[in-house]
């Protein structure tokens, strides 16, 4: 009997405790009839309060009618930001553009759980979605490059979503290139490989700016450690637009660090089709036959190039050093009066580099020793010692 007693006892104390953390039931009924008298007198902030507050709760997530009232509390909202912008008053445009952003997401949202209200909106909303566009350029101009790319992104990704499939934008809108080029463009200074990829084919589409895509897609593929397709975005970029500053390079480097000397070769052959006085296509011409031990030929382009600009220095250091080699392959076969023409020869190109380029002591330095002991120049001999000694 005290047992029992006890723990009635317990009960009876520890009821009006359990009592007093029973907390308030939501009644989305009455919460959603609160928010639409808020839309109605005005007060589209607090309608939009209450409405994410109940939206949090997994259950009322596909109420079509909390949605609706949503969308009509953020268009309230983006038409009072609207009507300040108009009126030239101050406002803040970020909140601007983002309730445009907030109010396509919603609609598209409501539109996912019926199309009771499509046509209405669609019609309304296409005529904000530019300003979608406009957000994104925006945040652009701010450097605001993964919040830009949300706003091309929405752009773009209308035209997939039924809400707008009357108004055909996959053909007759034709900004939706230039938009995936700024996203692609979000993405490479983000340098997210994905995102840099994510449109870049519909990015392609605008021809003003293709070679830009076509960097940024490369450099995504580098990122992501994909030679292959590296190399083939290169040959493409190249071939499409052989004169922009940055596919001739990095392609004819890929090529040499593969070792595949013959195709960087008709890259520079082809190159100079093009442009037959280009100093870089010339130079390419030079290191590659160099490389490729075709010294006579490596001479021949290096003595073009320096007739076209003297002032370079490298096709002065490429010359010597063919001359020099071309001395070596002679030595082998003991050939001692052609190997010192072939030294005198290397010999005032170097030396014309090292006037060129007093700073590049490790590239000229060890060449003219070489030169200078096979001619016995003496004095200029004793110098160069010197100078590989320190």
């Amino acid at each position: 009997m005290k047992q029992l007693f006890a723990v009635l006892l317990l009960i009876l104390m520890t009821t009006p405790c359990l009592m007093a953390q029973k907390t308030k039931v939501s009644n989305p009924r009455q919460e959603l009839s609160q928010a639409r008298s808020s839309i109605k007198s005005g007060k589209y902030a607090d309608a939009e309060k209450t409405l994410a507050t109940l939206l949090k709760d997994s259950v009322n997530r596909t109420d079509k009618r909390i949605w609706l009232a949503y969308y009509d509390a953020v268009l309230g909202q983006y038409e009072q930001g609207n009507e300040k912008l108009y009126l030239k008053q101050k406002y803040d445009t970020a909140a601007f553009f983002a309730k445009a952003l907030q109010l396509l997401t919603v609609a598209e949202t409501y539109d996912s759980l019926t199309d009771d209200n499509r046509k209405k909106h669609s019609q309304l909303l296409n005529t904000i979605r530019p300003n979608i566009f406009n957000g994104g350029s925006f945040l652009l101009r701010k450097e605001k490059w993964t919040d830009a790319y949300r706003y091309y992104e929405a752009y773009i990704d209308c035209s997939r979503q039924p809400l707008f499939e009357a108004y055909q934008y996959d053909s007759l809108d034709t900004r939706l290139p230039e938009a995936a080029y700024w996203a692609t463009y979000c993405g490479y200074k983000m340098q997210d490989a994905v995102l840099t990829l994510r449109y870049h084919k519909l990015a392609l589409k605008d021809e003003s700016k293709a070679d830009f895509t076509l960097q940024f897609v490369a450099e995504a593929r580098k990122w992501l450690k994909d030679d292959e397709l590296y190399v083939k975005t290169m040959e493409e970029g190249f071939r499409r637009y052989p004169d922009f500053h940055y596919f001739f390079p990095r392609l004819l480097d890929a090529y040499t660090s593969m070792g595949q000397y013959e195709k960087a070769l008709a890259l520079a052959d082809t190159a100079l089709m093009l442009k037959p006085s280009s100093e870089l296509f010339l130079f390419a011409k030079s290191t590659t036959l160099l490389r490729m031990e075709r010294y006579a030929e490596s001479i021949k382009y290096s003595e073009r190039l320096i007739e076209v600009n003297p002032n370079l220095a490298e096709p002065y250091f490429n010359a010597g050093t063919a001359y020099v080699n071309i001395a070596d392959r002679l030595a082998d076969r003991k050939e001692k009066k052609l190997v010192k023409q072939a030294y005198q020869k290397a010999c005032p190109y170097m030396e014309h580099y090292r006037k060129l380029m007093p700073n590049e002591k490790a590239k000229w330095a060890p060449v003219l020793y070489r030169i200078y002991l096979n001619l016995n120049m003496g004095k200029q001999f004793d110098e160069i010692d010197r100078l590989l000694k320190k």
